[in-house]
């Protein structure tokens, strides 16, 4: 039961999606810091007086924290983000990645090189065609 359990972890995809969805919630707290204290103040500003301390600026003379942009908050949450993408990537993906590599698998490497249609600018041809897969031009030969 374990190993099925060790080996459906282990599954490239599973961590592919693992990966993404840290980083995506990651870059959700930037978004929703970026909106917070940068747009809503400036949206704010139109509706009423308020004063907020921090780094940063009030917009209307007397205004609260509704009217002021906040960009220490902002740069907080910029440098969470980098903190924790590179806990993601050497808590996560650098041990991964080894261990694939133990086991003969490349993860995460560079992507295989295509070749691009010149008609149609399609980039997913395959180095090696001669023909493009998607409006039949011929392609100049490999190494031509």
């Amino acid at each position: 039961m374990l190993k099925g359990f060790r080996n459906f972890l282990m599954r490239g995809d599973v961590i592919t999606v693992a990966v993404g969805l840290v980083v995506a919630l990651a870059f959700s707290n930037l978004v929703k810091a970026f909106t917070d204290n940068i747009i809503n103040p400036l949206i704010a500003a139109a509706q009423g007086n308020k004063t907020a301390p921090g780094l940063g600026w009030q917009l209307v003379a007397g205004g609260g924290k509704g009217t002021y942009v906040n960009v220490g908050e902002f740069i907080s949450a910029i440098i969470y983000f980098i903190i924790f993408m590179a806990v993601v990537y050497f808590a996560i993906v650098v041990p991964y990645k080894w261990v694939m590599a133990r086991r003969g698998k490349t993860v995460f490497g560079d992507p295989a090189p295509t070749k691009t249609c010149p008609a149609c600018l399609s980039d997913d041809l395959n180095p090696a065609a001669t023909k493009c897969k998607h409006c039949s031009t011929e392609l100049k030969p490999p190494g031509a």
